[in-house]
C-alpha cells in the first residue's frame, strides 16, 4: 500500500493568504514524529512504537505510551482494533501514520488552532532498513501534501541519536536523496529561513555518552550550508556555558556560529511553573542575547508535560500537565526574555507524554493498565493553549494570565 504512493513528485504548495514560511519570527512550530505503525497497515512494522515489542498487539505488558490517541475523527481504514479494551468492553483502537487521511486531520488541527507548521522527526540510525524508510518516506509525502493543503509549513529535522562514530555523514547524503525524490528546496510550504530551505539538526553538543564527534556535526553543517540550506541547530539547554547536559568542548560554541537557528532542548530541564519561568531567566535570556549578538534565531522548546511510565517504568505524570498551565507558563518565560517563536515539543509523541493533539478520554482499562487522564478537559485543550501562545509571542495578546478556563478538582 505504502509503496504506490511513494512516486517522486515535486508539488507547487499553495500556501494560505497571511501564511508565510520565510522565516520562523512569530511562529510556532511542533515536533511531529508520524512514527506509528499498525499489524495489517502494509508497512511490514508491526505495531510499532505502540507496542514494545511491534510484533505483538499492544496490551498490559507491552504497551510503551502513556496517553491515549483520540481516533474518533479518522477513517475507518485507518484505525485497527488492539486486543484491549475499554471499561465498557468495546474494543480499543489505535491509527497508523502511513495513511494520508491521519496526517491529513492532524494539519487541519494545526490549522484549526493556528500552529503554523511542524518540524517532521527523520532518525538517520533508521534508513539502513528498507521498511523504515519507506515508511518515512511516505509520511513525508503525506505531510507535504497536507502542509499545503492546509497552509502551513514543515521542515525536515534529523535528530542524530542512535548514530555510531563515522555515521553522521549519513545526513547529508540522505538529504540529496530527499532532494532528488521531493524537490523540497522548490516546495513552497517547506519552511525557510534568511531566504534557504531550513533543515534541522538535533543532538548536536549533548554530554549523555554520544558516539558521534562534534567535528562530525560541525562536518555536516558545513557541507549543507554550502549546498544551500539554512541550518537549525537542536543543542543542550547549557550550551553556552559547556556544563550540566552540554560538553564542555569550544568546539560546540564554534558549531553554534555556524547556525542560523539554534534551539536549546529543554525537556526534563524544569517541573513547574515557576521552575519554567526561572530557566527562561537562567537561561533564555543569554541565549536570546547571544543570539541576537550573532545574528542567529533563538528557538526556545516549550512542552506540556512529560511521562513514561509504560515506555521506561517512571512515574505515571513525572512532570504534571496541571491543565495546561505548566505549558503556558513556557510561553510566559520565552515572551518575557524577548522570544517571538517556539517549537512544542511534541505534537504527537504519547510515548514520553509529550503529546498536544487530540487524545480520548475514554481508555483501556484493567490488568494494570495506567495512562494519563485527559483532566477533563476537551480534546483540543492544548492544541487551544499553543495556538493562543503564537499569539502572546506575536504580541497579539499581552495579557499573561492563564487563557482557558479549568473544570474545579475536588
Amino acid at each position: 500500500m505504502i509503496g504506490a504512493l511513494l512516486a517522486p513528485l515535486v508539488l507547487a504548495a499553495t500556501v494560505s493568504a497571511g501564511s508565510s514560511t520565510a522565516s520562523l519570527d512569530g511562529r510556532v512550530m511542533v515536533g511531529y514524529q508520524g512514527w506509528f505503525a499498525c499489524e495489517g497497515d502494509g508497512s511490514a512494522l508491526g505495531w510499532r512504537h505502540w507496542s514494545v515489542n511491534p510484533r505483538q498487539s499492544p496490551s498490559a505488558k507491552n504497551i510503551q505510551f502513556d496517553l491515549w490517541p483520540d481516533v474518533s475523527e479518522f477513517p475507518a481504514t485507518s484505525r485497527y482494533v488492539t486486543g484491549l479494551k475499554l471499561a465498557d468492553g468495546r474494543p480499543s483502537e489505535l491509527y497508523t501514520s502511513a495513511n494520508a487521511a491521519v496526517v491529513d486531520r492532524h494539519f487541519e488541527w494545526m490549522r484549526e488552532h493556528g500552529i503554523d507548521g511542524v518540524f517532521l522527526q527523520r532518525y538517520p540510525c533508521e534508513l539502513t532498513e528498507p521498511a523504515l524508510r519507506q515508511q518515512r518516506d511516505a509520511v513525508l509525502g503525506f505531510v507535504r501534501a497536507s502542509a499545503s493543503r492546509t497552509g502551513r509549513s514543515f521542515a525536515v529535522m534529523y535528530d542524530l541519536t542512535g548514530l555510531k562514530a563515522g555515521e553522521v555523514g549519513r545526513v547529508g547524503d540522505d538529504w540529496l536523496a530527499l532532494q532528488a525524490k521531493f524537490g523540497l528546496d522548490r516546495d513552497g510550504a517547506y519552511q525557510r529561513e534568511a531566504g534557504r530551505p531550513l533543515v534541522a539538526i538535533w543532538g548536536v553538543g549533548f554530554a549523555d555518552g554520544r558516539a558521534y564527534a562534534l567535528s562530525e556535526c560541525r562536518d555536516l553543517v558545513v557541507r549543507l550550508k554550502s549546498e544551500g540550506c539554512a541550518i537549525m541547530l537542536g543543542v543542550p539547554s547549557w550550551w553556552r556555558e559547556g556544563k550540566r547536559d552540554a560538553l564542555a568542548d569550544p568546539m560546540l560554541r564554534e558549531i553554534a556560529m555556524l547556525a542560523d537557528v539554534i534551539s536549546p532542548w529543554s525537556v526534563g530541564r524544569y517541573r513547574t511553573p515557576d521552575g519554567a519561568v526561572a530557566h527562561a531567566e537562567t537561561a533564555w535570556r543569554g541565549d536570546v542575547a547571544w543570539c541576537r549578538e550573532h545574528s542567529i534565531r533563538l528557538l526556545p522548546v516549550v512542552f506540556p508535560g512529560f511521562s513514561w511510565h509504560n515506555l521506561h517504568g517512571g512515574p505515571l505524570d513525572e512532570i504534571p500537565r496541571l491543565g495546561g498551565k505548566f505549558l503556558w507558563s513556557q510561553f510566559v518565560g520565552a515572551r518575557r526574555v524577548g522570544a517571538t517563536s517556539a517549537y512544542v515539543a511534541m505534537f504527537d509523541e504519547v510515548n514520553e507524554g509529550t503529546a498536544i493533539f487530540k487524545c480520548a478520554a475514554e481508555v483501556p482499562t484493567g490488568n494494570g493498565l495506567q495512562f494519563l487522564s485527559r483532566e477533563k478537559v476537551p480534546s483540543d485543550h492544548y492544541l487551544r493553549v499553543t495556538g493562543l501562545g503564537g499569539k502572546l509571542l506575536r504580541g497579539e495578546n499581552a495579557d499573561e494570565s492563564f487563557p482557558l478556563a479549568l473544570p474545579l478538582v475536588r
